[in-house]
C-alpha cells in the first residue's frame, strides 16, 4: 500500500481529503505534528512514517489580505516552509505533489496552458510561485494549479464577469488522486465559467457583483493536458 503524507491536514482541503476511499494509505499530519519551518520535525517524520508522496497543502491562504498585512508569515508558510520540504524530500527521493494556485497567471487573458508566462496579480500569487520556483527545482515533484473552493459555495457575492475554473473540494480530491503519479506542472479545475454562474448552481442565495478591475476578469485555465490523463484512465 503505497503510503502518502499530507501535510495541512486539518485545512478545509485535508479535511474533505480524509472523506476519500482509496487504496493508499494517508498519514495526516497536522501543523502542530509537521511543522514545515523546521527542518528537524520535516526529517522526523519522513524517517517515522517513510512516505512515497508527500501532498503539500500546508500553508497560508485566505483572507488574500493576509498575503499584505503579514508578509513575513506569507515568505515562511509559503516559501520557505514549501523550500524545507524539498530540501528534505529531495534528500530520501521523495515525491512531492505541491497544490499551487491560477492566482500566479496574470488574468488577463485566461485559457492559461501550463507553459505560458507567469505574472501573478497579488501577493498570494507571488508566495505559491515562490514555492513552485523550489518544486520545480526537484524532478521527483508533480506541480497542480488548482482553482478549487468549498460546496457548497460559502461566499455572499460573487463575480457575473471573472471567468475562472471552479471545482468543488472533494472533485478534486478525486483528480489529483487520478494524476498522482504524473510529474511536472498540471492544471487542476473544472470548466471554464463565471463564478457567479458556477456558484448559483449550489448556493441559491447568492449574489452577483461584477469586477471593476479590483479582481482579474480571465482566470481561466486551459485544462487539455489533465483531460487527456483523465481518458487514458
Amino acid at each position: 500500500m503505497t503510503k502518502i503524507l499530507v501535510t495541512g491536514s486539518d485545512s478545509r482541503f485535508g479535511k474533505i481529503l480524509k472523506n476519500i476511499r482509496s487504496n493508499q494509505k494517508f498519514i495526516y499530519r497536522n501543523k502542530k505534528q509537521l511543522n514545515i519551518l523546521s527542518l528537524s520535525s520535516i526529517r522526523g517524520n519522513l524517517k517515522k512514517f517513510k512516505p512515497k508522496y508527500i501532498l503539500h497543502l500546508a500553508g497560508l491562504s485566505r483572507p488574500m489580505s493576509k498575503h499584505d498585512k503579514d508578509i513575513i508569515k506569507s515568505i515562511d508558510l509559503n516559501i520557505i516552509g514549501t523550500c524545507n520540504l524539498v530540501k528534505e524530500a529531495s534528500k530520501l527521493n521523495i515525491k512531492i505533489i505541491y497544490l499551487s494556485t491560477n492566482y500566479i497567471y496574470p488574468g488577463n487573458t485566461g485559457n492559461y496552458k501550463e507553459i505560458d508566462p507567469l505574472k501573478p496579480w497579488n501577493n498570494y500569487g507571488w508566495s505559491k510561485l515562490g514555492g513552485e520556483s523550489a518544486v520545480q527545482m526537484y524532478k521527483n515533484s508533480l506541480i497542480l494549479r488548482v482553482c478549487m473552493t468549498e460546496k457548497p459555495f460559502i461566499h455572499k457575492y460573487a463575480y457575473a464577469n471573472v471567468k475562472t475554473n471552479f471545482i468543488y473540494h472533494l472533485d478534486a480530491a478525486k483528480l489529483i488522486l487520478k494524476v498522482i503519479n504524473k510529474k511536472g506542472i498540471l492544471n487542476l479545475g473544472g470548466p471554464s465559467n463565471f463564478i457567479y454562474d458556477f456558484a448559483k448552481k449550489d448556493n441559491k442565495k447568492v449574489k452577483k457583483i461584477y469586477s471593476a478591475g479590483e479582481f482579474p476578469k480571465r482566470m481561466d485555465m486551459n485544462l487539455t493536458k489533465l483531460l487527456k490523463i483523465i481518458k487514458k484512465k
